[in-house]
């Protein structure tokens, strides 16, 4: 006999759950840019009790742990709009992007007296790299003074003077293309090496890894491509203590590792490990790293497989590799010094985390973690991993069934069932723990998160299906994976949600225009006008739809006849709507004009802004009022009881 107390019975959506919206903000941080320098582990901390601010933290072995950057220091770079590689740690200082005034400043660690070291002016940097040689700082420079006439702004690699900055301005390394990453020099300090690329493509598509020489006086000999170009994406270029440049490249449809010069007998190129998986990830922010150097002869990577990741090592002189044992399954950020590592790592039922790796004993060790609540993991839904047809594609998802061991569905009643569609869209999605998720399956939703065409971790095929078909095989796949469920039985057809931000957003909207799949949506600073996003968006995406729908202003009918706000006519379920007003990626227009059109035809509707918030929410309340507005507006839309009073949104149009 068993003593465990009898499941309450309640209908899915009503079912009370420790994992509320609080405790995704209370005790909760965003973890981001790990670094290892001189045995002591560095990360970036968001903080939604802070209204989102980024800090600085380092925790040493002998000292613990302490935050570098004192309030009210907020450390973000705005460059690319999305930012990353945004500070740098050496001899005992700290250089960093402020993300009031994008200036790069310099602070002793010990003293925590900031100077910047950048003028004033309408300057994004990122990236940075020193090099020690010459004394001065190397990274990527973002000039916005031509967005005030219209046009857009001119990026450079630029070199800034470590001595006396004040008296000299930074001066420029590499300038003409589009974009520019991934400033680096040789341990030597003789050969710098970056990335570039141009209009139309992003850098998943087309990418040039450059080299040139670098004299004493820092100037800057024939720049040479040596890989990379149309059709080939290069992914994070690093040198090895050797002085070998290595670099990822999907010139084999996967995501690989190269060594520069070393080529198979047929003259090709050839991988460090051949393998049908993906050592990188789509390079939306800068500084992304998935391998480091644990000594001069031994690789430390992570790749990913069949959607989840793994960690490996590979021997450099006769290119063995070994499969490590672990618990993580999404895993970002790997860097390493002197046989140890750093990364940010979540499993199934662990949180995001600072995990430290030893490679002598082989351990692991989690020096922070994204939340520190100590919850009963029986409350956690598990990913499981499946494909479904769509057409004549088969398309990859994790499917959440609901989950919570004090609560049972009556047996005749199937649950709701809330797809997810990733941003991007050129992105994926993760089986690491996420409390977004348990939020929904714990209180009785199932989750069908989608790995639509077009989504990364599946080889450049995959990734290429979305080519000009974008608003079309994404959204079928999505209402696909809704309708296998319903035929499995796993999900009610007439409660079927659909939810997504940004790209995602797009997805949802159009899902819920242009087929009937979905009873109700929510979208998160979503796009309903493509035209729009075409004209106003920012220089990073500005040519990204050329790609995906079709080349712009040539093809403005096709962008017409996908966006949903031209078929509002055909909406006719409710949606809410999530927006940030100072959203510089998708501007709150795009909300706003979907909301009026949806009140004109008299559907219900729901509009909830936030005023400080910009591409994705930061502050806690914002966080907070997005998962309990969500909530309160299905359960008032499918009318179900909840355990705790909502927020009491406005829902027009709802009697």
């Amino acid at each position: 006999m068993s003593d465990a107390p009898a499941k309450k019975v309640a209908p899915y959506g009503s079912w009370k759950s420790p994992i509320s919206a609080d405790l995704l903000v209370q005790d909760s941080v965003r973890l981001s840019e790990p670094r290892l320098v001189d045995g002591c582990t560095y990360w970036l901390e968001s903080r939604p009790a802070e209204k989102g601010r980024s800090v600085l933290v380092r925790h040493c072995p002998k000292d613990g742990r302490r935050d570098i950057t004192p309030a009210p220091l907020n450390v973000r770079s705005k460059a690319h709009e999305y930012g990353g590689a945004s500070y740098l740690i050496s001899d005992n200082t700290a250089y960093f992007v402020l993300a009031d005034d994008q200036r790069i400043y310099r602070m002793d660690l010990d003293s925590q007296m900031p100077e910047a070291i950048t003028p004033e002016g309408p300057y994004r940097h990122a990236d940075l790299f020193l090099d020690r040689r010459r004394k001065q700082l190397l990274c990527v420079q973002e000039d916005g003074s031509p967005e005030a006439n219209g046009e857009e702004a001119i990026a450079r690699i630029v070199a800034i003077h470590l001595e006396a900055p004040e008296k000299n301005p930074p001066r420029i390394l590499a300038e003409g293309a589009d974009f520019y990453s991934n400033p680096g020099l040789s341990p030597d300090g003789r050969w710098f090496s970056f990335l570039r690329w141009f209009h139309p493509d992003m850098p998943w598509d087309a990418t040039e890894l450059c080299l040139a020489e670098l004299d004493d006086s820092g100037q800057l000999g024939t720049v040479e491509v040596v890989a990379g170009g149309g059709g080939e994406s290069i992914f994070q270029p690093q040198w090895s203590p050797e002085s070998e440049l290595f670099y990822v490249s999907d010139r084999n449809n996967w995501w690989n590792i190269y060594r520069l010069g070393e080529d198979s007998q047929s003259g090709e190129a050839s991988p460090l490990w051949e393998k049908n998986a993906e050592f990188a990830t789509p390079h939306w922010v800068f500084g992304m790293s998935t391998y480091g150097f644990l000594t001069s002869d031994e690789i430390l990577c992570t790749f990913t497989e069949n959607g989840r990741w793994h960690l490996a090592t590979i021997d450099l002189e006769d290119r063995s590799h070994a499969t490590l044992k672990q618990p993580f399954c999404d895993i970002e950020g790997v860097r390493c010094e002197s046989h140890r590592a750093v990364f940010i790592g979540a499993g199934a039922d662990r949180f995001p985390a600072v995990i430290a790796y030893d490679n002598h004993k082989k351990n692991f060790e989690t020096i922070a973690s994204s939340n520190r609540h100590r919850l009963d993991s029986g409350f956690f839904s598990q990913a499981q991993a499946i494909e479904f047809p769509a057409g004549e594609r088969q398309v990859h998802a994790f499917y959440y069934p609901p989950n919570n061991p004090d609560f049972q569905a009556p047996e005749s009643e199937k649950p709701p069932l809330i797809v997810l569609s990733h941003g991007g869209p050129t992105g994926a999605t993760s089986a690491g723990l996420n409390l977004k998720v348990q939020y929904w399956t714990s209180r009785g939703f199932a989750i069908l998160d989608v790995d639509y065409s077009g989504s990364t971790g599946y080889g450049r095929k995959y990734r290429e299906r979305l080519k000009g078909l974008w608003g079309i095989l994404d959204v079928e796949d999505v209402c696909a994976g809704a309708e296998y469920l319903v035929a499995k039985d796993l999900a009610d057809p007439e409660r079927l949600l659909i939810k997504g931000g940004s790209a995602g957003g797009y997805t949802v909207l159009a899902a819920l225009t242009f087929h009937s799949t979905f009873k109700a949506g929510a979208s998160h600073y979503g796009i309903g006008d493509l035209t729009t996003l075409a004209r106003d968006t920012h220089k990073f995406e500005s040519r990204y739809l050329d790609k995906l729908v079709g080349p712009w202003p040539e093809a403005e009918e096709l962008y017409r006849e996908r966006s949903p706000i031209n078929y509002v006519d055909q909406l006719n379920c409710p949606v809410i709507f999530f927006q940030g007003l100072e959203d510089k990626v998708v501007p709150p227009s795009q909300a706003e004009t979907m909301v009026d059109a949806l009140k004109q035809q008299g559907i219900p509707v729901a509009y909830i802004t936030f005023a400080d918030e910009g591409h994705g929410f930061r502050d806690g309340r914002s966080i907070r009022m997005a998962l309990e507005g969500e909530l309160e507006f299905y359960s008032r839309i499918f009318n179900f009881q909840l355990p705790e009073p909502g927020p009491g949104i406005t829902i027009e149009n709802l009697e």
